[in-house]
């Protein structure tokens, strides 16, 4: 009897999906690979609108939006705010592989240096930050 109540819920999507309904997708950030990469950038940085910004600014609406210019956080190094970037997936990409590279006189030291990773965490912020 356990089994058939637990088989039920599956069952109805399944059925449902057969007859052409939509499947209802809930995520799940707990196991989303990029939410896991982002948990060490929680540390400094904030997602959500209207969110603080804490060490590092808060992040959201980053993509399309030039480095150094969230207004409410002040404590931008010279060397980023000079630096001409407009965020978007490849140059995020390039700054989380080596930001002191990228960047020299940032103040970010913290790499994703797994190319995969980096892939999981930029998708997971850019659907984080738009919300």
């Amino acid at each position: 009897m356990k089994f058939l109540v637990a088989a039920l819920p599956a069952a109805a999507g399944l059925i449902g999906l057969a007859l052409g309904a939509s499947p209802v997708v809930q995520a799940n950030p707990a196991k989303d690979p990029g939410a896991q990469v982002f948990a060490t950038c929680r540390a400094c940085h904030t997602l959500d609108s209207g969110g603080r910004s804490a060490m590092g600014p808060n992040l959201h609406g980053m993509f399309g939006r030039k480095a150094g210019s969230v207004a409410a956080f002040r404590n931008y190094t010279p060397a980023l705010k000079a630096s001409g970037i407009r965020w978007d997936e490849k140059t995020l990409d390039e700054y989380l592989a080596n930001p002191t590279k990228m960047v020299p006189g940032t103040r970010m030291v913290v790499r994703v240096a797994d190319p995969v990773k980096r892939k999981q965490l930029i998708a997971y912020l850019k659907a984080e930050t738009a919300k």
